[in-house]
């Protein structure tokens, strides 16, 4: 998959939500860009070591992160309705004005999910 970048203001830092008996770990950052008439809001899935890295960051802060998109097809049993689920995993960021923060370490969700030993959780 291609890596593609995202440049918004941080506004909202979600907490840390621990999912599964393996404590696979996701962090929500929304980034929100102006667009004319309206404003796009985007949320942008840290995981797992990536969590921590969010802590440099501050709501107001305008910052670029490298993300992918991936997909996910969940169904509870083959009796239930398909759901399909799309996300941004931020790969890495920079802070390109305001606040203190720094450029995050770069980090791996693809690996960082594998060690969570790849749970079928809906999201």
């Amino acid at each position: 998959m291609s890596e593609a970048k995202v440049r918004g203001i941080v506004h909202v830092i979600e907490p840390t939500k621990t999912f599964g008996q393996k404590g696979f770990r996701k962090r929500t950052v929304v980034l929100e860009q102006p667009s004319g008439r309206f404003t796009n809001y985007i949320p942008i899935e840290f995981t797992n070591d990536g969590c921590d890295s969010v802590e440099e960051l501050r709501v107001g802060d305008d910052v670029e992160v490298s993300y992918r998109l991936s997909g996910r097809k969940w169904q509870r049993d083959a009796q239930s309705e398909v759901k399909y689920f799309l996300s941004a995993e931020a790969l890495q960021f920079k802070v390109m004005r305001g606040g203190t923060a720094g450029a995050a370490d770069d980090f791996d969700p693809n690996s960082a999910f594998q060690e969570s030993g790849g749970e079928d959780v809906p999201f």
